[in-house]
């Protein structure tokens, strides 16, 4: 990894990481996490993997559950990616957040608020299908701009 990899990866980080904290509605039941929108960066470019982990790693300390969101909220976001990086179209790989964060974080709802699990999980999915809906619409639009492209150095999808 270079240091413009790292430098990309740092950003990537700390824009998740802000997206997340500034928004009223990046944890619980009911959310809408916006920052999960960079996920799709990994359907151009795999190595931002590295950044949004550490993003969301960081951002979940934040989180009203505390280490165990940091856990099951890093789990969902790293099944998400390997899946999203392994996609070959946009639509369909926004379709793996939505399911993965609606079983896994809705898991973690169950287990540690005690919320029935199937709502949880309808929840969480139905806010990540919005976000992700929004996320595919911009990537969508970006992707045929090549400076954009270029800045994000994709290498993949292109």
């Amino acid at each position: 990894m270079n240091t413009k990899s790292i430098a990309r990866n740092g950003i990537i980080a700390a824009l998740y990481i802000v997206f997340t904290i500034i928004n009223p509605f990046s944890y619980g039941n009911i959310q809408f996490r916006i920052s999960e929108i960079l996920v799709l960066l990994v359907f151009f470019r795999k190595d931002y993997m590295l950044g949004l982990i550490v993003g969301c790693i960081i951002a979940n300390f934040f989180s009203p559950l505390g280490w165990i969101d940091v856990v099951f909220g890093t789990l969902a976001t790293v099944l998400a990616l390997v899946a999203v990086m392994n996609s070959k179209r946009l639509y369909i790989a926004a379709v793996f957040p939505v399911v993965v964060n609606g079983l896994v974080i809705g898991f973690e709802l169950y287990l540690v608020e005690k919320l029935p699990f199937i709502l949880s999980a309808v929840q969480v999915a139905l806010g990540e299908l919005v976000v992700m809906i929004v996320g595919v619409i911009i990537f969508t639009i970006l992707k045929r701009e090549k400076d954009f492209l270029k800045l994000i150095d994709a290498n993949q999808n292109i």
